[in-house]
C-alpha cells in the first residue's frame, strides 16, 4: 500500500507525537519505536506504526464521522480514530484486550469512544450506519453484515484474501445503495475469527 507521509499536517504530527510503547505491556515494550507489527498476546498483533498512519489517512476522517472499528486489540489504531473522528465503537472479540484498550484511552482521556466485547465480523447492529468502517484483521470475504451497516456515501476498509497475505480493500457505497470495491495493496494481518470470519 502506498503511504502519503505528508509532512505538517495534523495526523502526521500526531502519528509523530503518539508513543507507541504505551500500547505494549510485554518485552517488546522497549521496541515499540520499530516499524513492525509486534504481539501483544493471544496470538494478535500490533500494527506497524506505518500502516496504522496509511490507513487513517486513506479514511478521510474528520469529527463528522461515526466510525466503527473491528479488531480493537491494543487499542494503537483506536486512538488515532477517537483523535480524528467525531464518534467511534469498537469491538473486541478477546475480553483481556478490550478491556486493557479501555483503560489505556481512558487514560489518554478520550470520551467518544464506545466498546464491544464480541464478535466483530458481525459488526455492531445498534449503532449503525456508519459513515466509515476499519477492520484490522482479514477476512476471506468480506463479511456481509459490515457492508449492510455501511451508510450509503460511506467507505469500508479491510483486508481479505489468503493467509499470510492479503489485499487491502477500499469498499465504497454510493447514495443509491450500490457498492465498488478497489484494492490498495498488498498488506499481512491476522485472521478474522467469528461468523463472518476467516472461510477455512
Amino acid at each position: 500500500m502506498e503511504i502519503d507521509f505528508s509532512k505538517n499536517n495534523e495526523l502526521y504530527n500526531f502519528f509523530k507525537e503518539l508513543d507507541r510503547s504505551i500500547f505494549i505491556d510485554n518485552e517488546y515494550k522497549d521496541i515499540a519505536h520499530h516499524d513492525s507489527a509486534l504481539p501483544i498476546g493471544h496470538e494478535q498483533t500490533i500494527s506497524q506504526p506505518s500502516l496504522v498512519y496509511g490507513m487513517t489517512e486513506k479514511l478521510k476522517l474528520d469529527k463528522s464521522l461515526k466510525v466503527l472499528e473491528i479488531g480493537t486489540g491494543s487499542g494503537y489504531q483506536t486512538t488515532f480514530l477517537a483523535e480524528f473522528a467525531g464518534e467511534v465503537c469498537t469491538v473486541e472479540r478477546i475480553d483481556d484486550l478490550s478491556k486493557k484498550a479501555q483503560k489505556r484511552l481512558a487514560k489518554l482521556g478520550y470520551k467518544n469512544v464506545r466498546f464491544k466485547i464480541g464478535d466483530g465480523s458481525e459488526g455492531w447492529a445498534e449503532f449503525a450506519p456508519y459513515d466509515r468502517i476499519i477492520v484490522t484483521a482479514a477476512a476471506g470475504k468480506v463479511p456481509e453484515p459490515l457492508v449492510e451497516q455501511l451508510k450509503p456515501g460511506g467507505w469500508l476498509l479491510i483486508p481479505t484474501g489468503e493467509q499470510g497475505l492479503q489485499d487491502l480493500l477500499m469498499i465504497k457505497k454510493d447514495e443509491q445503495g450500490k457498492v465498488k470495491e478497489q484494492s490498495l495493496g498488498k498488506v499481512i494481518f491476522v485472521e478474522l475469527k467469528g461468523k463472518y470470519g476467516w472461510a477455512h
